[in-house]
């Protein structure tokens, strides 16, 4: 019989592909496949000094919450169509279950793929849901919290920080994994757990990646509550993966008003007249940055430019720019000013050759009061007629209390406490995703980003897609939203976005003509954390007698008898690390169902018995849709013969064949 590949059971083995990073980088460092830091810190010029008093943070916990994060999952995400918006076409996700399950099952599919992230996790008020997770099984841990009434993390705890920071580390270094170079995460936050997060995001992030810390007004009159001072914000933190590679949009203002400020024109756009070239900065002059002072000098008859770095140091070792003009009266000669704050000749924002590179379409010469000339930066609108201008850290006149009115009017009640508003949440994606990008929310709450990211790409013609996880917390039997039907927070999300759908939908339809106008997704794939959909994969512990029972009596079978085609295709995604937005595509090959992931036939699942097994002709026929790679069930064959057979047929067409 041949040895087939087989397909990994687990999720991503993340400590492993961190390791193999390293030994690519420093192969030296390994011993027997074990890495020995002492010489990987020694490379790196850190020497063990047994110095145990350096700067750190530390918690009880912390070690168990790396073995956590690196823990494989057997788990998968269960397809739910009934529940789904327009689930074939749909590119946006709703899953329900725990977030570190998740987050390991997503690390496959889309590790690095990410490119903004957007969290709302509990504040630890005491109020707030923490739940502790299970090492040693964590499914089973998700199925008791998923049916039991959730339990806050009050503050007469002892532990009440540490379990909180036990609850987000793990699930931020998974988050990390899933960023692109040019990603960012902001994560909402208020005063009760902000410098932890930041030293948590300092460590999980760097401290280099840090971007800013936006403080958002949401209620201007001040919380009544509050017992001394009234507060009127909250916090959200903003890290890149990496800052050298972070890419962030600027803010853009359109509209006619616009053309009166900017009433300048050239070939390029409108424009006006904008910072002088100097550098305003005092820090900045001729002590500081002598390659940025040089003199500059205009032919008045023929418009010529030259750049000349005349200064030279005098006897006391500081630099001197000579006043004089050394071309004659022909010429302008334009310097930087002394400074008054410090005597000091200032310098250049521009070094000579980007001055001689672009100063003909982006400077303005202008001869001042004084008599002196100097150079002023063109400041531009865009070719769209837009003003472009970086966020500030300050976020205004969006409240939390429009936040609650705007569920409420969408669901006809108050069924779910402190939602952040819309409008709240697009600015933050307007600034950390462009038009075809993924934002992730593995706290999703009321579904507030799901929302946003529909509106934005309405009112903008974008092809954002959404990702929201969210654990299904059991609603209170005494709440509102308990006794207006929903069971559980999943129940509320869903629904909010299937609402918040229909009505972006009809306000879009009249907005675009439809030569402007782009499929807008308003759908959602709902997917549900679950056990492995395999009986042989299936390695949860359990104590159940019924479950042992049932597994006993399904060792020969390959999928659970209350799983379907569909949870199947699906983990097989997931662990081939396949998108879940790809297309499932039903087919029938011969008298064999199918299924082709992807309108390419990227991979083809069967499944099928059929009377005689999948037969060599069956193969066949299934080489014909030009598939990478063929995966099916070893019990699908008749007998090794025909498993042969199909290697051998697979094998010369150049098609991979896994197993499950």
């Amino acid at each position: 019989m041949v040895d087939m590949e087989k397909i990994d059971k687990y999720s991503m083995d993340i400590e492993q592909a961190e390791k193999d990073k390293l030994r690519e980088i420093f192969p030296q460092c390994f011993v027997e496949g074990k890495l020995d830091i002492d010489k990987l810190l020694n490379l790196c010029g850190e020497y063990i000094d047994n110095d145990f008093e350096k700067y750190k943070f530390e918690w009880k916990g912390k070690a168990d919450c790396y073995k956590i994060a690196g823990q494989r999952s057997t788990g998968t995400l269960r397809p739910c169509p009934d529940e789904s918006v327009d689930f074939e076409n749909t590119k946006n996700m709703y899953i329900e279950g725990d977030n570190l399950e998740v987050l390991k099952l997503l690390q496959n599919s889309y590790y690095g793929k990410i490119k903004m992230i957007y969290i709302d996790p509990p504040y630890n008020t005491g109020n707030d849901f923490v739940y502790e997770d299970d090492f040693k099984d964590p499914m089973a841990k998700y199925k008791e919290v998923t049916q039991q009434t959730t339990k806050s993390n009050p503050e007469t705890m002892g532990r009440f920080h540490t379990n909180w920071l036990n609850m987000m580390y793990p699930r931020l270094r998974l988050a990390s994994n899933l960023l692109r170079e040019d990603g960012v995460i902001f994560i909402s936050i208020d005063d009760n757990e902000e410098h932890n997060i930041r030293k948590l995001c300092d460590e999980v992030f760097g401290e280099e990646n840090f971007v800013s810390k936006f403080i958002w007004i949401n209620n201007e009159r001040g919380r009544s509550i509050d017992k001394y001072i009234s507060n009127t914000n909250d916090f959200i933190l903003m890290y890149a993966k990496s800052i050298d590679a972070l890419a962030i949009n600027f803010k853009r203002e359109s509209g006619e008003h616009l053309l009166q400020e900017y009433n300048m024109k050239d070939e390029i756009s409108y424009y006006k007249k904008g910072d002088p070239l100097f550098n305003n900065n005092s820090k900045f002059n001729i002590e500081t940055r002598p390659n940025l002072v040089y003199s500059i000098y205009i032919n008045k008859n023929t418009n010529e430019k030259k750049c000349i770095d005349e200064k030279y140091k005098g006897a006391n070792g500081l630099w001197i720019l000579p006043q004089e003009n050394k071309l004659g009266d022909d010429w302008i000669k334009v310097i930087p000013p002394l400074r008054n704050t410090n005597n000091l000749i200032g310098c250049w924002r521009w070094g000579i050759t980007k001055f001689m590179a672009e100063n003909e379409q982006e400077l303005i010469l202008e001869q001042q009061n004084s008599g002196k000339y100097m150079f002023f930066s063109k400041n531009r609108l865009t070719g769209d007629n837009e003003k472009l201008s970086k966020y500030k850290n300050i976020i205004q006149n969006i409240t939390s209390s429009s936040a609650t009115t705007e569920v409420v009017n969408l669901l006809g009640g108050k069924y779910f406490d402190h939602p952040k508003p819309v409008n709240l949440i697009k600015i933050l994606v307007d600034i950390g995703a462009s038009n075809n990008d993924i934002i992730l929310d593995f706290f999703s709450g009321s579904a507030t980003t799901a929302h946003a990211v529909m509106q934005l790409n309405a009112e903008d013609g974008g092809n954002r897609q959404f990702i929201c996880v969210q654990l299904p917390e059991l609603c209170d039997e005494k709440s509102e939203a308990f006794k207006a039907g929903y069971c559980n927070i999943c129940e509320i999300g869903k629904e909010r976005i299937r609402r918040a759908g229909k009505k972006i939908h009809g306000q879009a339809s009249g907005q675009l003509s439809l030569e402007e106008k782009q499929p807008l997704d308003i759908g959602f794939k709902v997917l549900k954390l679950d056990t492995s959909n395999l009986a042989k994969w299936d390695s949860t512990p359990t104590e159940d007698e019924n479950t042992l029972a049932q597994r006993l009596f399904t060792m020969n079978d390959t999928v659970k008898i209350d799983r379907n085609d569909l949870d199947v295709v699906y983990e097989v995604m997931l662990k081939l690390g396949i998108p879940l937005d790809y297309k499932v595509i039903p087919m029938e090959i011969n008298d064999k169902k199918a299924y082709s992931i992807g309108e390419d036939c990227l991979v083809l699942v069967c499944l099928d018995f059929g009377k005689d097994g999948i037969m060599p002709e069956d193969i066949e026929a299934m080489c014909e849709y030009l598939p990478a790679k063929i995966v099916s069930s070893e019990s699908a064959f008749k007998d090794d013969t025909a498993l042969s057979n199909a290697y051998y047929i697979l094998k010369d067409k150049d098609i991979e064949m896994q197993l499950l």
